[in-house]
C-alpha cells in the first residue's frame, strides 16, 4: 500500500481516538426538594459555553461532547431558588448530577424530603385538614401585601368579603375563635393594624418568606390544640439555609423586604435566618377609600437560629418584632375631640425551643417563649383615647412514643402566664373634661394538658385515634375535661373515609375579665365538632373529596340588648355600656365539594363549592338570627401553571352570596336603611373577586431576577363591606349606615433579586 496512503490512515484513525477521549458527556435530573417529583421545564446551562437544554418530562437533561475542564452549571426556573455548581470535567470522564430545587420559600437544601402522598396530613389525628405548600403560600399572599396569612383566605371553605382584613372566618367560626399556632404557641394578637377602631384593616407581621407550611384544620381538630373552640391554623417557619449564605431583596409597590440566611458554623451544624420588611401600604390605602382607619404603616422584623446540640438534639432560638403606626393629623383641624389623630401598636416575640430524639421510635419537644402587645391612642390635643398593654410567658412540653409500628402515645402540657391592662376614655366637648369608658386589668395562670393514641391496622388501612385535654384557668370557672376521636378506613385503595368528633373550650380573653363590663363570672364557650369525609383519589397527584359538618356552640359571649331596633312602632335603644353575658348558643353546618391536584409540573390548584348554615340563639333576648358569619353559598377557586422555565400563571377566584348586615335592619329601596325587630335579616350584596398573576423570571451568572405582575379584582366587581351605624331618626326609625366598596380593580407588581 502507498507510504503516502498509510500515514493518511494513521493521522485520521489519531483524531478520531483523540476527539473520542477528549469529548465527555454530562448529564443527569432535577427533582423537587419536596416530595422528590422530576421537574419538567427547567432550564439547565453550562456557564459561558453554548450547552443549554431544558428538562423533559422526567426530568432529565444531558450535554455531550463536552470538551475537558472547569464549569459552572446553572439550574433555573421559575419559582425556585437559582442553583449554581461547579465542576471538573477530566478527559474523557462521564458526569452526573441529581439537581434538587427548592421553592424561593423554602430552605435550600441538597436532600429530597420524601412524600408518597402529596396530600399527607400535617396530624395524622385530623379528620379534616387543608395544607398550603412553600409555593402556593407565596402566590397566594398576594403581590401588594406578601402576606402568609391572607393566604389562607382562598382555602377551600374560607369566607373572608373585607379586603382590608387578613382575618377570615371558616364554615362559619368567627376569627375571635380561630387559633394562630406559629412553632406550636398559640399567638394572641398577630397583626398590624389600629387598637380601638372598629372596622379597622390589618395585615399579619408574618414573613411568608420564613414561612415553611400552613396547615388549617377547619373542624374536629386533634386534643393538642388549645384554648380555641373554631378551629386551628397551624404555621411553621423553617430553618435558614446549611449550604451556602444568600440574600433575597424583595420590592413592590407596598412594601420592600431583604431576608438573609446561611450556614451557622463552618461545619454546618447550624443555620442563621434574619428578615425585615417595611410597608407603604397606606399610600395605597388613602388612593382606595375614604377610611381613615385603613391608612396605617408598618414595619417589622424577625430571626431565627438553629443549632445542633448533637447528632439527636437540635436548638432553635427566634425572635419578632413589629411596629404599627398611624397618623392621621393630616385632616386634624376637621376631626372632632374623639377622633383618632396618632396611634402605634408594638408587639414583641420571643421563642426558644428544644427537639430531642433518643432513638426512632421516641420524641421530645419543648419550647418556652414571651409575648407582649402594646398600644396607644391619642386625640388631636394628644391627649389619650386609649392604652393596654398584654403580656404572656408561654411553656409547653410533649413527647411521643411510637410503641409499636405507626401507634403513636402523644401527651403533653403547656402554662401560659396571662397580663392584661388598658383603658379606654372619651371627651366631652373638649379635651379637660374626661370620661372613662372602660377599664380593665388582670393577671392569671391557664393551664392545659392532653394525651393522645394513636392506632393503625391492616397496613394502615383502618386509622383510629382518641384523645383528651384537662384545661384550667385561675379566673374563670369550671375546669373542664374535652375529647376527641377520628378514624380513617381505606374502602379501597383510592378511597378513604374520615370521621372525627371532639369538643372544645375557650376561655374569655383576659381584657373581658378584666373589664367592668365582663368580670370572673363569665364561662368557657364551648362547643361540639363532628365531621365526615370520603376522599377519592383520581391520580397520585389529583383528587375529590366531599366533606359534611357540624359544629355546636354554646355559652358563647355576646353583649344582649346593645343593638337599637324598632318595637311595635318605637325606638328601643339599649343601656350605654351592656354588661358581656354567656347568652348565645347556635350551630354551623354544612357540606362541601373539592377537586384538587398538586404537582410540580402539571395544572396545580383546587376547585371547592361549600354550602353551609350559621344560626345563634340568644336566651338573654329571646331572639333567634342568622349569626354574621353566615353564608349560603361560597366558592374558592386556585389555579397554577409554569408554562416555560422562565414563566409561570396563577389566578383565584372567590365567590360568595354574602353575608348578613350586622343589626336590626330592613331595606326599603336601594340604600336605604329602617330599623326592624329582626336581627341580621339584611344581606350585603354578593362578593366576588379574580386575581390574576404572572411571575417571570430572569437568570444571570450569580444571581436571579423575578417580577411579579399581580391584576386584583380584575373584573373591577363592587364588593361592598359594613362599616358603621350612624345613628337613627327616632320618630321614624329610619337609619345611617356607612358602607363602602372594598378593593376596585387594582393592577400591582413586585420585583425580586436572590444572590
Amino acid at each position: 500500500m502507498d507510504k503516502r496512503l498509510l500515514n493518511s490512515l494513521a493521522l485520521f484513525a489519531a483524531i478520531v481516538c483523540a476527539s473520542g477521549l477528549s469529548g465527555a458527556d454530562v448529564e443527569g435530573v432535577v427533582v423537587d426538594a419536596r416530595g422528590g417529583e422530576t421537574l419538567a421545564r427547567v432550564r439547565v446551562q453550562l456557564t459561558g459555553t453554548a450547552h443549554k437544554t431544558t428538562t423533559g418530562r422526567d426530568g432529565r437533561f444531558s450535554f455531550t461532547s463536552v470538551e475537558p475542564g472547569g464549569y459552572t452549571l446553572h439550574v433555573e426556573t421559575v419559582g425556585y431558588r437559582l442553583l449554581t455548581r461547579e465542576f471538573t470535567l477530566n478527559t474523557g470522564e462521564n458526569k452526573e448530577f441529581q439537581i434538587v430545587l427548592s421553592s424561593d420559600t423554602f430552605r435550600r437544601t441538597d436532600s429530597v424530603d420524601v412524600k408518597a402522598d402529596p396530600f399527607e396530613l400535617v396530624q395524622s389525628a385530623s379528620a379534616s385538614e387543608l395544607t398550603l405548600s412553600a409555593t402556593e403560600i407565596k402566590n397566594l399572599g398576594t403581590v401588594l401585601i406578601d402576606d402568609p396569612v391572607r393566604a389562607v383566605q382562598s382555602l377551600p371553605g374560607v369566607i373572608s368579603n373585607n379586603d382590608y382584613y387578613s382575618q377570615f372566618t371558616v364554615y362559619g367560626a368567627p376569627f375571635s375563635n380561630i387559633g394562630i399556632y406559629l412553632d406550636d404557641i398559640l399567638l394572641h394578637s398577630p397583626f398590624h393594624t389600629v387598637q380601638g377602631i372598629r372596622d379597622g384593616g390589618s395585615a399579619s407581621i408574618l414573613n411568608g418568606d420564613s414561612i415553611e407550611n400552613i396547615s388549617l384544620l377547619p373542624v374536629a381538630f386533634p386534643s393538642l390544640y388549645a384554648d380555641r373552640s373554631g378551629s386551628a391554623l397551624d404555621m411553621h417557619t423553617r430553618e435558614g439555609s446549611r449550604t451556602k449564605p444568600s440574600i433575597r431583596a424583595a420590592a413592590s409597590v407596598a412594601q420592600v423586604n431583604v431576608l438573609a440566611e446561611g450556614p451557622l458554623t463552618r461545619s454546618k451544624r447550624g443555620s442563621w435566618m434574619a428578615s425585615a420588611r417595611k410597608s407603604y401600604a397606606q399610600y395605597i390605602a388613602r388612593r382606595l377609600t375614604d377610611d381613615p382607619a385603613q391608612a396605617f404603616g408598618y414595619i417589622d422584623g424577625q430571626g431565627k437560629l438553629t443549632y445542633d446540640l448533637t447528632a439527636r438534639q437540635t436548638l432553635s432560638l427566634q425572635a419578632s418584632d413589629a411596629r404599627t403606626g398611624y397618623d392621621h393629623s393630616d385632616k386634624i383641624d376637621r376631626l372632632g375631640v374623639n377622633s383618632l389623630v396618632w396611634g402605634n401598636y408594638h408587639i414583641t416575640l420571643a421563642r426558644a425551643g428544644w427537639r430531642y430524639v433518643p432513638n426512632a421510635r421516641l420524641l421530645f419537644q419543648a419550647a418556652g417563649a414571651w409575648m407582649r402587645e402594646r398600644f396607644d391612642n391619642l386625640n388631636r390635643d394628644s391627649r389619650p383615647l386609649g392604652a393596654g398593654t398584654y403580656g404572656e410567658w408561654v411553656g409547653n412540653a410533649n413527647a411521643t412514643w411510637y410503641w409499636t409500628g405507626r401507634n403513636a402515645l402523644e401527651a403533653g402540657w403547656s402554662a401560659r402566664r396571662l397580663r392584661s391592662e388598658g383603658f379606654e376614655s372619651s371627651y366631652i366637648l373638649n379635651s379637660d373634661s374626661v370620661r372613662v369608658r372602660d377599664r380593665y386589668r388582670g393577671t392569671a395562670l391557664r393551664q392545659g394538658g392532653y394525651a393522645q393514641q394513636s392506632w393503625s391496622a391492616l397496613h394502615n388501612r383502618v386509622r383510629l385515634s382518641a384523645g383528651f385535654r384537662w384545661d384550667r384557668h385561675d379566673l374563670a370557672a369550671p375546669t373542664p375535661l374535652s375529647a376527641h376521636a377520628a378514624a380513617g378506613f381505606g374502602l379501597t385503595s383510592t378511597t378513604q373515609l374520615q370521621l372525627g368528633w371532639g369538643q372544645y373550650v375557650q376561655y374569655p380573653d383576659m381584657q373581658l375579665i378584666g373589664s367592668t363590663a365582663g368580670g370572673t363570672r363569665l364561662l368557657p364557650e364551648r362547643a361540639n365538632h363532628y365531621v365526615a369525609s370520603i376522599d377519592q383519589r383520581v391520580s397520585r397527584f389529583a383528587r375529590i373529596r366531599m366533606e359534611a359538618w357540624q359544629r355546636e356552640n354554646r355559652d358563647s359571649l355576646a353583649r344582649p340588648l346593645l343593638d337599637p331596633r324598632w318595637i311595635n312602632g318605637r325606638f328601643v335603644s339599649g343601656p350605654a355600656n351592656p354588661l358581656y353575658e354567656n347568652s348565645v348558643r347556635g350551630y354551623s353546618r354544612g357540606v362541601q365539594i373539592l377537586a384538587q391536584s398538586r404537582s410540580a409540573n402539571r395544572l396545580s390548584g383546587w376547585i371547592s363549592y361549600t354550602l353551609g348554615y350559621t344560626r345563634n340563639r340568644d336566651g338573654v333576648e329571646h331572639t333567634e338570627y342568622w349569626s354574621v358569619e353566615d353564608q349560603r353559598h361560597t366558592v374558592n377557586v386556585y389555579l397554577s401553571y409554569r408554562i416555560r422555565p422562565s414563566v409561570n400563571l396563577s389566578g383565584k377566584w372567590a365567590y360568595g352570596s354574602g353575608t348578613p348586615l350586622p343589626g336590626f335592619f330592613r331595606e326599603q329601596g336601594e340604600g336605604v336603611y329602617f330599623l326592624t325587630a329582626t336581627r341580621n335579616d339584611v344581606r350585603l350584596g354578593d362578593y366576588q373577586r379574580l386575581d390574576l398573576r404572572i411571575n417571570k423570571s430572569f437568570v444571570f451568572d450569580h444571581w436571579k431576577l423575578t417580577l411579579y405582575g399581580e391584576l386584583i379584582n380584575a373584573t373591577n366587581h363592587h364588593n361592598p363591606r359594613f362599616t358603621s351605624y350612624n345613628g337613627a331618626d327616632t320618630r321614624t326609625g329610619r337609619a345611617s349606615l356607612s358602607i363602602e366598596r372594598v378593593f376596585p380593580i387594582l393592577p400591582s407588581g413586585g420585583i425580586m433579586l436572590e444572590f
